[in-house]
C-alpha cells in the first residue's frame, strides 16, 4: 500500500497526486469519518475542563497512516496547558497594531505546535454591532476594515508555524444567548459592505479554514447555508480550504455537506451513519463527500508537508520568557486613556501613598471562561502590579464595594486613589449553559453517555452571556463616587470587553483608563502606564455612546432580528449625535499636531495620501494615525466617513514624521444589489486624517474620481 503519511518537502503537484490516491484508496466510511470530529465529550468528561485537551477535529485515516487535525481554541492564546494569556482580542484591537498582532499569532502558533495541535480557532472577527454582546471581547471592534486588517495579521502569524488558522464565525454572529436559534435578517447591501468584507480580507490573506456560525442567516442556518458556504465563499471568493462547524449544534442534518460544510464538530451526530446512508441510497452524491475530503486533505498536507521555521517545538516554549514579554508589550499598547486631568503620569519619586480599591483589584481576571479561556501559569493583578512596581509600603488595598465609607476614609488619607471596576466572566462572555442539551435523543449512545458525564461534572450553573446593562454595577459607581469625593486625584481603571457607558462620575475623577481584559501581564502593564514608563497609545475600536438608545436594537433572547446597514460611528454620524467617546479616540502623554495633508489618485485608481505628524509634548509617545474616506454618497447613501487606513507612529518630543497611506481602488466601492456588482462612484471623495474619527474631520482634502 502507498505511504500516505505527510513528508516534508512535497511540492503542490506531489500533494495533488497524493490526495487523488487517497480519494481512490479510502472507503466511504473512512471518508465520512474524515468529515467529523470525535471524542470531545469523552475528554471533557475525563478532565472536567472544557476544551483543555488536544481534540481530534476532522481529517485523518488511521489505516492509511494519515494523522487528523487536532484543534485548540483561542483567541486570548492557546486553550491548552498553561499557555501565554494575552490581552483579549478587543484589547488588541485597541492597539491598532497589525505588526504586533502578527507577532502574537506567531507565538500562538509556536505554543499550539508545542502542545500537539495543528488547527487554531483563534481568529474571531464577528463585527461588534452592539456592545452588550457577551463575546465582544473575542473580536477586534465595530469597523469591518479594522477587523479585516487585524484578523489577517493574526492568521498570517499563526500559520507561519504550519498551524491551520480558522476564521470564525461565518457569519453575522454577534448575539450570544440566543445564538443557537436566532434568525439574523440582513439585506444584501448591508451583508456585502458591512458584515462580510473582513472575512474576505482574511481569506485573501491566506487563512486556511472557516468555522460556520450557529445562527440562521435570512432563514437558513449558517452551517447549512449553501448561498453563504458555496455561492459566496467558494464560487465568488475562490476559497479552497475547508469549512467546519461550530462546536455544539453547528449543523442540523447530513445535508450540511451538500451546502458546503466539510466537517461536523465536535462529534459525528448528523454525519457519520446518516451521511453514509444518504450516499448509499442516492440522496446525496458521492462527489459531495469526495469534494469535502479533498478540501480537508489538501489543507492538511499543505501544512504538514511544509518546512517548519523551528527545528523542534518542545513544551518548554510554552509561556517562555519572550512570550511573556510580548504579553506585557501588548497590554501596554492596548490600554486606552479616556480622561486625564493632569494627573497622569504619576512620579514615583514624589508620589505618596497609593490606595487601590475594588473587588476586582486583586482578582485574576483575564476574560470569560468559555472556549477562549487560557489558563496562564500566573496572572499579575492590578494591585499586584502596582505593589511590585512601587513597593508594598507605598501601595495599599484601601477597601471595596462592601463599605464605601471605609473606602472614602482610606482615600482621603492617600495621595492617589486607584479604583478598579468592570466585569468578570459572570457578567459577560460566552454563554455557558448549566446543561448542554444537544437533543440527546438523536445522539449515538457513546456520545450521549459522554455528554451526560460532562453535564454531571458541571456544578456551576449557567454563566456569562450578553450584558443586561451597558453601565457599571451600582455598587461600583457608589465606590467611585465615594472615593473621588474624598480624593479628586482618583484614577478609574475599567476592565471590560467592550464599551461601558459612564455616568456623571466621569467628570469628577482625575483619570480614566480602560485596560479591557489585559492578560497575564496586565497588572505590570498598568503600573508602567500610570507611572509613565510607557505612554498609553491605545485607541477605542468602538464608539461609546452617551445613551444606550443611540445603539441599534439588541435583544439577547430574540428568535429573529434585523441587522441593518447602520451601526457604530456611521450610525451616530448619520443621525448627528455626538458620542461620549468616539471611535479611534485615546489620549497619550504626548501632544500631537497634523499638517501638510495631501492626496492624489494613482493611475491604478488607488488613492495615495500622506500627512506630517509632530509631537509637541514633553514625553515620547505613539500616535495612531487614522485615514477615513468620505464618499460622495449620491448614487447611494453611504456613511459620512469610512475607515480605510491606520498606522502607529512613535515620536520623541519635538519630532516630526511623515505617514503615508495607500487606499486600494476597491476600497472606494459600494455594492449595488440590483446588478449584484460593486461600483465606484464618480465625484469628489474626501480624505480625512487624524488621531480619532472626530479629529479626522478637522483635516481633509478631496480627490476627484
Amino acid at each position: 500500500m502507498t505511504d500516505f503519511s505527510p513528508q516534508k518537502g512535497l511540492t503542490p503537484e506531489d500533494i495533488r497526486q497524493l490526495v487523488d490516491s487517497v480519494i481512490v484508496e479510502a472507503t466511504l466510511e473512512e471518508k465520512v469519518a474524515m468529515m467529523s470530529g470525535r471524542g470531545f465529550f469523552a475528554l471533557h468528561k475525563a478532565s472536567g475542563v472544557w476544551g483543555s485537551d488536544p481534540y481530534r477535529a476532522g481529517g485523518g485515516v488511521e489505516r492509511l497512516g494519515i494523522p487528523p487535525f487536532y484543534f485548540t481554541d483561542g483567541p486570548r492564546g492557546v486553550a491548552r496547558g498553561r499557555s501565554t494569556a494575552f490581552p483579549c482580542t478587543m484589547a488588541r484591537g485597541a492597539s491598532f497594531d497589525t505588526d504586533l498582532e502578527r507577532r502574537v499569532g506567531e507565538v500562538m502558533g509556536i505554543e499550539i505546535r508545542a502542545q500537539g495541535c495543528n488547527l487554531s480557532g483563534a481568529v474571531c472577527v464577528n463585527l461588534l454591532r452592539h456592545p452588550a454582546w457577551g463575546r465582544a471581547q473575542e473580536t477586534y471592534g465595530e469597523d469591518s476594515y479594522h477587523l479585516g486588517e487585524m484578523g489577517a495579521a493574526l492568521s498570517e502569524g499563526i500559520q507561519v508555524h504550519n498551524v491551520a488558522a480558522t476564521v470564525k464565525h461565518f457569519a453575522v454572529n454577534s448575539i450570544e444567548n440566543c445564538r443557537f436559534k436566532v434568525d439574523v435578517r440582513v439585506e444584501e447591501r448591508a451583508l456585502r459592505e458591512v458584515y462580510l468584507p473582513h472575512f474576505k480580507r482574511i481569506l485573501e490573506a491566506g487563512c486556511a479554514t472557516v468555522m460556520s456560525a450557529y445562527n440562521k442567516l435570512n432563514g437558513e442556518y449558517c452551517g447549512e447555508n449553501q448561498r453563504l458556504l458555496t455561492d459566496i465563499l467558494r464560487h465568488e471568493w475562490g476559497f479552497d480550504g475547508f469549512v467546519h462547524s461550530d462546536w455544539i449544534m453547528g449543523v442540523r442534518s447530513p445535508w450540511g455537506a451538500v451546502a458546503g460544510l466539510d466537517i461536523e464538530n465536535p462529534e459525528p451526530v448528523h454525519y457519520a451513519a446518516r451521511l453514509i446512508g444518504a450516499v448509499e441510497n442516492g440522496q446525496i452524491a458521492k462527489l459531495v463527500v469526495d469534494t469535502a475530503c479533498r478540501r480537508i486533505l489538501n489543507t492538511y498536507y499543505r501544512f504538514a508537508c511544509a518546512q517548519d521555521p523551528l527545528e523542534d517545538y518542545p513544551l518548554e516554549l510554552v509561556a517562555a520568557p519572550q512570550h511573556r514579554a510580548l504579553a506585557l508589550e501588548v497590554a501596554e499598547k492596548s490600554a486606552v486613556l479616556l480622561r486625564n486631568e493632569d494627573l497622569l503620569p504619576l512620579d514615583l519619586a514624589t508620589v505618596g501613598c497609593v490606595a487601590v480599591f475594588g473587588n476586582l483589584a486583586d482578582l485574576p481576571n483575564t476574560g470569560d471562561n468559555g472556549s477562549s479561556r487560557v489558563r496562564a501559569p500566573y496572572t499579575i493583578t492590578p494591585l499586584g502590579g502596582l505593589q511590585e512596581y512601587a513597593g508594598e509600603s507605598k501601595v495599599i488595598l484601601g477597601g471595596n464595594e462592601s463599605d464605601v465609607d471605609v473606602a472614602a476614609q482610606a482615600a482621603s488619607a492617600a495621595d492617589v486613589a486607584v479604583v478598579i471596576v468592570g466585569y468578570t466572566a459572570d457578567e459577560e462572555g460566552e454563554y455557558i449553559p448549566g446543561d448542554l442539551n444537544l437533543g440527546q435523543d438523536v445522539l449515538p449512545a457513546d456520545i450521549a453517555e459522554a455528554l451526560e458525564g460532562a453535564n454531571a461534572g458541571n456544578n456551576n450553573g449557567s454563566r456569562g452571556g450578553d450584558r443586561d446593562s451597558l453601565a457599571l454595577p451600582e455598587s461600583q459607581v457608589a465606590l467611585i463616587e465615594a472615593v473621588s469625593a474624598a480624593n479628586p486625584r482618583t484614577i478609574v481603571v475599567v476592565l471590560a470587553g467592550s464599551a461601558v457607558l459612564f455616568g456623571p462620575w466621569v467628570s469628577k475623577v482625575g483619570a480614566v483608563l480602560q485596560t479591557f481584559y489585559s492578560g497575564m501581564e496586565g497588572g505590570r502593564a498598568l503600573a508602567r502606564l500610570v507611572f509613565g514608563e510607557v505612554s498609553p497609545s491605545g485607541k477605542l475600536p468602538f464608539t461609546v455612546a452617551s445613551d444606550p438608545a443611540h445603539y441599534p436594537h439588541f435583544d439577547k433572547n430574540a428568535d429573529a432580528i434585523d441587522y441593518g446597514y447602520w451601526h457604530g460611528y456611521a450610525l451616530l454620524d448619520r443621525d448627528g449625535i455626538a458620542p461620549a467617546f468616539c471611535f479611534g479616540y485615546g489620549l497619550t502623554y504626548g501632544d500631537f499636531s497634523y499638517r501638510a495633508l495631501s492626496a492624489r489618485c494613482a493611475p491604478s485608481g488607488d488613492i495615495i495620501a500622506q500627512v506630517s505628524v509632530r509631537n509637541h509634548g514633553a514625553h515620547a509617545a505613539t500616535e495612531v494615525v487614522q485615514l477615513y474616506l468620505a464618499p460622495p454618497g449620491i448614487a447611494a447613501e453611504r456613511p459620512k466617513k469610512i475607515l480605510r487606513g491606520f498606522q502607529r507612529v512613535e515620536l520623541a518630543p519635538g519630532e516630526t514624521k511623515t505617514v503615508r497611506f495607500r487606499v486600494p481602488a476597491d476600497g472606494l466601492d459600494w455594492y449595488d444589489p440590483e446588478t449584484a456588482t460593486w461600483k465606484t462612484e464618480s465625484g469628489a471623495h474626501g480624505i480625512l486624517v487624524g488621531g480619532s474619527s472626530l479629529m479626522a474631520e478637522r483635516l481633509q482634502v478631496s480627490v476627484k474620481l
